[in-house]
């Protein structure tokens, strides 16, 4: 017997036998997708994608970007031959447009559509819908409260629960009065939706966000240009010293304007103690016109105060000098004429200077050097600048003759000359020592090569050139996405009901409650705002409008609210 006991407790259940020989179904192709698509719209993975569209974009910033400054890329690979062609692999200076980074962006934006149309469709049937059937115990209610109508008003049930339905109405409710209830008719009121509004025009304005920034990606273009006094910029390729396209850039979208630079005025501080000296406002006028054939218009160009032009936004970004030289090779012809322009390298305006002159002859020449608006020497011979005005301007030069290396096509920088593979004519450690001249002055270089003369001074500016044509619609979608989150967290969707009774003694008893769809801490103010509004459309006095404590249980959903006083309603109503 014990043995057959034993035999029994050993052998599996036939539930448990069933549930290992159960096998999980398989999904199809089409439920697959299913699956997919409704993962992939989830809110959740919404919010994961926006995250890691940020964090992908970090690189750019840690990295050098090809479309920024090619060259610079270029010297990063070479610096770094362990590691820079593995990240140009993995399209790290090209992070905007990686095939990753894109990848991102489009599961993105089809997270979001996917999330916004459902919800967009559901909030529509939502507001086209009758409010929720009354409930037969409204003193589960979060917020309940009673009202008694005194015999001799004349007010009965039906009157009342109208003349109720017309005060929700005007403070914004939807109502809809049901007198299906036989002696006791109701009504019920809705407001709020202008929340899932908000949440939605939010969630949309994101996507116009996004689709505005790839349109200004793909058609938009920047570029920069120096701009001496007297100098004029025609919107053209040629015209720029630096440009970068966008990725489906046209030139046919180039506007042909012109700007000129009249006269850039720099004003230094001349009070202050502990600023004496540096500059506190720029002014640039410029003369511009929007098509060839258009009238010149005069235009005053400052910091962060752009000129805008054929679509375009012209900033003020930069500004220094430009010496004014003229320089003759050994024959004593012109090679090079007109103003050179001084990179800034410190204090006061202190300003590098590289003249490059291809075409003297017969050897070609080329000068590195310095220039200060304000000279000063010390007792060591050392040259300085005072003052970022020009009081006292020198032109310090070194020259050097051979092939600059022009010829052969490759690019260089302006601002950088390589002497290596040049013979010097002029420096201080030579017999001949270095060239300081003033406005005015002329050098003759030595072994006949020819001379220098130092013409004069002008102002440059540096501006750069924007445009994008997705720049103001991605302000307008910022600022719904900004009006749509307030309006969803500062608005909140309520339901009131009403129900009225006719009591045996005449009186006409009135019972209401309250609910939020989600959290709400506003809801007892408008609990008191609506029993105050019923009691003055009813005229009833302060003892007739005692509020009726509530008391909620777990979610409101088990409290029970006993009538405060005589006037509370009975059981049976």
């Amino acid at each position: 017997m014990s043995e057959r006991v034993k035999a029994k407790k050993k052998s599996p259940a036939p539930n448990a036998a069933a549930k290992t020989e159960a096998a999980l179904p398989v999904l199809e192709p089409v439920e697959m997708l299913r699956w997919a698509w409704t993962q992939l719209t989830s809110m959740r993975t919404a919010l994961f994608l926006l995250l890691l569209l940020a964090v992908a974009a970090v690189p750019g910033s840690l990295f050098p970007q090809r479309p920024i400054n090619p060259s610079i890329v270029t010297q990063y690979i070479k610096d770094h031959p362990d590691y820079g062609k593995l990240l140009d692999s993995l399209q790290l200076y090209d992070v905007y447009s990686s095939a990753w980074f894109s990848a991102i962006y489009i599961l993105l934006f089809i997270s979001l559509i996917g999330c916004v149309v459902p919800r967009a469709i559901a909030h529509y049937k939502a507001m086209r819908s009758h409010p929720p059937r009354t409930p037969k115990r409204l003193s589960r209610l979060p917020e309940y409260g009673t009202l008694v109508v005194p015999a001799d008003a004349g007010l009965p049930a039906s009157d009342a629960i109208r003349s109720a339905a017309g005060v929700l109405k005007k403070r914004g409710y939807r109502v809809e009065v049901r007198d299906d209830d036989g002696a006791r008719p109701s009504l019920g009121a809705e407001r709020g939706f202008a929340k899932e509004v908000g949440n939605l025009v939010f969630h949309t304005s994101l996507i116009g966000v996004l689709v505005s920034v790839a349109v200004g990606g793909l058609l938009g273009y920047s570029g920069q240009r120096i701009l001496v006094e007297g100098d004029t910029f025609v919107n053209t390729l040629v015209g720029y010293d630096q440009f970068t396209p966008g990725t489906n850039f046209q030139s046919s979208q180039l506007q042909p304007y012109s700007i000129q630079l009249d006269k850039f005025a720099v004003t230094f501080d001349r009070e202050s103690k502990g600023k004496f000296g540096q500059p506190i406002d720029f002014t640039a006028d410029v003369t511009t016109k929007e098509t060839p054939d258009s009238p010149a218009k005069q235009e005053v160009l400052k910091v962060n105060d752009p000129v805008n032009l054929g679509g375009t936004s012209v900033y003020l970004t930069g500004n220094g000098y430009a010496p004014m030289v003229t320089i003759r090779d050994g024959a004593g012809n012109v090679a090079m004429q007109g103003p050179v322009v001084a990179k800034l390298q410190g204090e006061n305006y202190y300003s590098s200077v590289v003249i490059k002159v291809p075409d003297a002859r017969p050897a070609q020449l080329g000068f590195v050097g310095f220039f200060l608006p304000t000279a000063f020497v010390t007792d060591a011979g050392v040259s300085f600048s005072g003052d970022p005005d020009l009081f006292n301007p020198q032109l310090t030069l070194n020259s050097y003759y051979g092939d600059l290396g022009l010829d052969k096509g490759s690019p260089q920088n302006v601002f950088e000359l390589d002497v290596s593979k040049l013979t010097p004519l002029n420096a201080r450690n030579l017999a001949a020592g270095g060239i300081t001249l003033a406005p005015g002055g002329t050098y003759t270089l030595p072994d006949g090569k020819g001379s220098i003369s130092f013409d004069g001074v002008k102002r440059y500016v540096g501006v750069d050139i924007h445009h994008n044509p997705g720049q103001l619609y991605a302000l307008i979608f910022a600022l719904l996405a900004v009006a749509g989150l307030v309006t969803s967290l500062y608005v909140n969707r309520r339901r009131v009901w009403v129900r009225t009774g006719t009591h045996k003694d005449g009186r006409t008893m009135v019972e209401y409650g309250l609910l939020a769809r989600g959290e709400d801490h506003r809801l007892a103010a408008e609990a008191a705002a609506v029993r105050k509004l019923l009691s003055e459309e009813w005229q009833l006095e302060a003892e007739d409008t005692q509020q009726t404590p509530s008391r909620q249980g777990d979610n409101g959903a088990d409290s029970v609210t006993t009538p405060a006083g005589p006037t509370g309603p009975k059981k049976d109503q």
